[in-house]
């Protein structure tokens, strides 16, 4: 199938065009101006809004009722299906801390259901947040199960070769030995749920760390005589930072200082979204907690955030309303940026031809009307594509 996006503003690095035209899984011709003639194509008239590279999302733990570590393919096919609607092309399912054996079978469930899902996003693979935490950086990790990276455990599920990123506490010997054995397979090394100086963080860095989990949150803060692992995330460039842009994991004013401080190759939007993500408020379930959900703020019972019900799409007009720059410029924070991080930068992430035709068409107000993964449709507004998807 040929798509021809027209009457549209198409954000590439170069910056916006015209009409997109898609040739199968790839972006054939990008220009300004009028739109060629292709009789073959399929028109998609725009309306003045935005085709973006649809987004990946790095750190998401659940969604619509079904979450990661319900370890089956059916609740996997419904966070798909939701993140689809919301312009997310491909994203890591990521986990709790948790037993060894119901973390084994989420990996080994994720394992069998990598790739396309029906008529959603694809998973790309495992996000492991935790349980090589710090207990006392837990968050709204369940303190029973925090404990020190044991190679006897890691060893059978990085053999899975399922996991794309871990999130780990480094101010242990044990977990530094996983943060290695994790760095040298490519998986992507994330300092999170974590007590470390700033110091330790670097030397985080020297063994092959390159990402910061939902900055600001879980570390150990910014101060002027102990910078903290935020300090290093702020300073180090070697390090790409996770932001939840919900406004109430992180203050617009720090978001903003976050993208002024990293630029917009710094930083990774991410959503860390639960099961109670697109439900009715009230209690949830997260990691065997129960969860409230008040105003779109999701808590334990002691007050803690537990992840968020936040959305791609509505990050990026949190950002947009709290940093001011142009969607284009926000762009990369949604999709390159991650695409660069997960080793996929070469063929996503950009809007290039020759690139897949991974695309997120928004209206005006940034609301999503279409998402395609590799010019395939997978969320149309107002339309149901179970019967037809392939």
């Amino acid at each position: 199938m040929q798509y021809l996006f027209e009457n549209v503003r198409v954000v590439t690095p170069e910056g916006d065009a015209d009409w997109l035209l898609t040739d199968g899984a790839r972006i054939a011709q990008i220009g300004l101006g009028n739109a060629p003639e292709v009789p073959q194509a399929q028109h998609i008239d725009g309306s003045s809004g935005y085709l973006l590279p649809a987004f990946i999302d790095m750190h998401v733990h659940g969604s619509d009722g079904a979450d990661t570590m319900d370890a089956t393919p059916e609740a996997l096919r419904r966070m798909a299906r939701f993140f689809a609607a919301h312009g997310v092309a491909y994203f890591l399912a990521t986990t709790m801390t948790a037993s060894r054996e119901a973390i084994s079978r989420t990996l080994r469930n994720a394992a069998e259901c990598l790739g396309t899902q029906l008529d959603g996003a694809t998973l790309l693979g495992v996000h492991l947040e935790g349980p090589y935490i710090n207990v006392k950086a837990r968050g709204a990790q369940l303190a029973d199960h925090v404990r020190l990276a044991d190679p006897a455990e890691y060893e059978d599920w990085l053999a899975l070769n399922v996991i794309r990123q871990v999130t780990v506490a480094p101010e242990f010997a044990e977990n530094r030995m996983f943060m290695r054995s994790c760095a040298e397979r490519g998986i992507v090394v994330s300092i999170g749920h974590t007590q470390a100086t700033y110091e330790q963080a670097l030397e985080a860095v020297q063994i092959g760390a390159r990402q910061a989990t939902h900055t600001y949150n879980a570390m150990t803060g910014l101060h002027h005589r102990a910078p903290g692992v935020v300090g290093a995330a702020l300073t180090c460039d070697l390090l790409t930072c996770e932001l939840i842009a919900d406004n109430l994991h992180v203050h617009p004013a720090a978001m903003a200082l976050l993208v002024r401080a990293k630029g917009t190759s710094g930083v990774i939007a991410i959503t860390d979204a639960i099961r109670a993500t697109g439900m009715h408020e009230g209690e949830s379930e997260l990691g065997g907690q129960t969860v409230y959900v008040r105003n779109g703020k999701a808590t334990l019972a002691d007050g803690t955030l537990a992840g968020s019900v936040l959305t791609m799409d509505a990050a990026l007009r949190n950002l947009q309303a709290a940093t001011g720059l142009s969607v284009g410029a926000l762009s990369p924070i949604f999709s390159a940026n991650a695409a660069r991080q997960l080793g996929l930068a070469q063929r996503k992430g950009i809007l290039r031809a020759g690139y897949d035709a991974d695309l997120v068409l928004l209206d005006s107000t940034l609301h999503v009307q279409m998402t395609f993964a590799e010019g395939r449709l997978i969320y149309h507004k107002g339309r149901d594509l179970a019967d037809t998807a392939g």
